[in-house]
């Protein structure tokens, strides 16, 4: 049964709503503007607010999915449902649809921690409104974020494997966001 869970967690997460939305609805490619990015933040930054938040919403979504299956239909087994939320945002970074080329995961982690442990997920949502509120960078937001939400899981989530996996995605977040790093290193980073 674990294995099906990790395929419907890959498949939820590997929906690439950000191209899918502003393709149908705007009529252009956001992977050819902006960051070049899949995710709500260039969604945000090319086709507006709106849709950057609808973008947001399904990406938590495709998340949280399967994550909550798998907790019904696997209760008590924190391994499992770890690997499944893990397994989302897998597919949303790595989707098959674009050639392995997908978003950070920010808001597909958001949506696995929202249903894991979700003291850490508004903790981190918190802070990130008030990082990109005082600083206007989304990447420094979701690391910071990330960084609070491992912290917040630790304190009080119910399952050691929650907390790993929260400290596992937070190790990912730093993998996708490796060019953020180098920009914020040159003072180039994109702002909103």
């Amino acid at each position: 049964m674990l294995s099906a869970f990790l395929l419907l967690g890959y498949l939820c997460g590997s929906v690439p709503f950000g191209v899918l939305l502003t393709r149908w609805l705007r009529g252009v490619d956001v992977r050819d503007s902006g960051s070049g990015n899949i995710g709500a933040t260039n969604v945000t930054r090319v086709a507006g607010k709106k849709l950057g938040a609808v973008v947001l919403l399904l990406d938590a979504v495709k998340g949280a999915v399967p994550v909550g299956l798998a907790l019904h239909w696997m209760p008590g087994d924190s391994l499992a449902h770890a690997l499944v939320g893990l397994s989302a945002v897998l597919g949303h970074v790595y989707p098959v649809w674009l050639k392995l080329k997908g978003g950070k995961g920010v808001a597909t982690a958001l949506g696995v921690l929202c249903v894991l442990v979700p003291t850490a997920a508004l903790a981190g949502a918190v802070i990130y409104g008030l990082v990109v509120a005082k600083w206007r960078v989304s990447s420094v937001g979701s690391l910071s974020a990330a960084v609070v939400a491992i912290v917040t899981a630790f304190l009080t989530a119910h399952s050691r494997d929650y907390v790993l996996l929260t400290a596992g995605l937070f190790v990912l977040m730093l993998w996708t966001h490796r060019s953020n790093l180098q920009r914020l290193a040159r003072r180039t980073e994109h702002r909103l």
